[in-house]
Order: structure tokens, then C-alpha cells, then sequence
């Protein structure tokens, strides 16, 4: 058991995984605000061996230097890299820190977002439909970049529908082989698919200046990650002509500066946030420290 765990931000931890945190500390503390810098950080971590937080809040070597009685940093949201983390896990690890996250907890939502706008937009329900006349997603050219968990039920849905699926990917998948999506290169992709959706981890940029001329104009994008997939100047060139970008939160859009343009449709709100997302988010966060306690006995 910890001495003591703290949640630095809000967690979104359901009532019932908050009481459980009990189980695995002698006292907890769980902050409702975000703190305003590092120095308020180290603050609110001071003298915890067990430290939560968020996406929206970051441990950086600065903190963990200050922090030296720190064992255990549990990230109560995704982690794919140490790269795209919003703690220095490889300096953390050198002190001896075990960092957690956890994954696929609100995928489901996101398949849901991207289903219901691309019916509105191809229907034309709120405004003029894509097409000029109402249409299905059945034949639809539908690209994925990037054909990971959320990718890959992304793929799933829009093949349902009868969408023609192809993905891009750092290597050919054998379970996307046998369901019969397309494996192209990027720029292919880029060009023969009507609609693109980029499902790519955070801080992952893959479109530039040659993959927005590769997608042409008269193009739907989709940006289901945590942050723009693209470079934003040849970016808002593309945005010009007559295509449509679609975001659930203004930071896959690139910041607020974008919300206003006339072919951004962006709800600021993140789609994988539901009441179930927040139950599993629990139950991985809850399994994490578990896991951690048993493996070292921590006293």
C-alpha cells in the first residue's frame, strides 16, 4: 500500500474507483482544479509516493527532480509512446518511478462521432448535402491513416455501412487482410479515398505540404486523434478549396484560431468522454495501481 496518492487535476475517476483508491493507500488527496504551473504541481505532489493525473496536465523532468520520493506516476488516460506522454517517462524511469497509463476506454464514442457526422454531411442533414443529393456511406471510398484500436473500429463501422475501406499503416495488417481493407502507401491513399480519417497517436504529424496536394480537392477529413495530424499552413491552404475538416476538440483541430472558418466543423467536445468510457477508464486505472502493489508489496 502507498502512504499516499495524489491526483494532481481532475481524473475522472467514477465515485465508486475513488473510494477504491482507498485500497491501495493510506491517504488520498484529489485535486477538482488544474494547477496552474509546475511549481503548484510539486505542491500538490508534496511528500506523495503515488501520483494521477490526467492528459491535461504534465510531469516533466523539472518536477520529478523535485519529487525524489516518487514511486509510482499512474497517467489516467492514453499512453501509446513515451514520445507522445505527457510525463518524461524515460527520466522517470531512471529514477526508478513506474509510469502506467492505460488505452482504449473511449473508442467506442469516437466510432459514434465519426459515424453520425459523416451520415449529416452526406445526407445533408443541417445543410446542403456533400454531394449536392442526399447520399449513403454505402460505396463510399473511406481511407484510414493510422489503423490502430480506434482505427480499426473506425474501419469496422464505415464497412457496415458499405464503405470501401483502405488504411495506411507502418506495416500491412493480417486481421485487416482477411476483412478486406486495402493496404496502400500513404499518397495513394491520399488520393483515391473521398473521405480520410486520421486516427494517429498524439503529436503524430504525417500530412505536409505533398500529402495535402496528393489529397486534392472535393475531400472530407476526419481527425479523431489528440492533436492536428498535419502541418498547419499547407493545411489551411487545403481548407480553402472545397473540402470539409471535421474535429471533436479544438486541440485535433490545431487551437481556436480555426474554429471559425467556414469548412471547419469542430464541436469542441471530445467524443470518447462518455459515461462508459469514464467506467472503464476506472477500472484500468484501478487495475494499473493493483498490479504495481502486488508485483512490489509496497508497504
Amino acid at each position: 500500500m502507498f502512504r499516499k496518492i495524489v491526483a494532481i487535476e481532475p481524473v475522472s475517476l467514477i465515485p465508486s474507483a475513488e473510494k477504491d483508491l482507498y485500497l491501495h493507500a493510506e491517504e488520498v488527496v484529489l485535486y477538482n482544479d488544474m494547477p496552474n504551473d509546475d511549481d503548484e504541481i510539486v505542491k500538490r505532489i508534496a511528500g506523495a509516493d503515488a501520483v494521477l493525473l490526467s492528459y491535461t496536465s504534465s510531469i516533466n523532468q523539472a518536477v520529478l527532480e523535485k519529487c525524489p520520493q516518487l514511486k509510482y506516476i499512474g497517467m489516467c488516460c492514453s499512453l501509446y509512446s513515451p514520445e507522445s506522454a505527457n510525463v518524461d517517462i524515460r527520466f522517470a524511469n531512471k529514477q526508478g518511478v513506474t509510469v502506467t497509463g492505460i488505452r482504449d476506454y473511449g473508442d467506442e464514442g469516437v466510432v459514434e462521432y465519426v459515424i453520425s457526422e459523416l451520415v449529416r454531411c452526406l445526407h445533408g442533414f443541417g445543410e446542403e448535402p456533400w454531394d449536392g443529393t442526399p447520399r449513403e456511406i454505402t460505396g463510399l471510398k473511406a481511407g484510414i491513416v493510422g489503423l490502430g484500436k480506434s482505427g480499426g473500429m473506425i474501419a469496422d463501422a464505415l464497412k457496415f455501412f458499405g464503405a470501401e475501406v483502405s488504411y495506411y499503416s507502418r506495416t500491412e495488417k493480417e486481421f485487416a487482410k482477411e476483412k478486406g481493407y486495402q493496404f496502400l502507401n500513404l499518397h495513394d491513399l491520399l488520393e483515391q479515398s473521398e473521405v480520410v480519417f486520421c486516427c494517429l497517436n498524439k503529436n503524430t504529424v504525417l500530412l505536409h505540404n505533398r500529402e495535402f496536394e496528393k489529397l486534392g480537392d472535393k475531400k472530407i477529413l476526419f481527425n479523431t486523434g489528440l492533436s492536428p495530424a498535419w502541418d498547419e499552413n499547407p493545411f489551411l491552404k487545403w481548407l480553402e478549396g472545397n473540402n470539409l475538416c471535421y474535429c471533436d476538440t479544438v486541440g485535433a483541430l490545431g487551437g481556436a484560431h480555426l474554429l471559425t472558418h467556414k469548412n471547419v466543423r469542430c464541436m469542441q467536445v471530445s467524443s470518447g468522454r462518455t459515461i462508459q468510457a469514464f467506467d472503464r477508464l476506472s477500472e484500468k486505472v484501478l487495475a494499473n495501481l493493483s498490479e504495481y502493489n502486488g508485483r512490489n508489496n509496497v508497504q
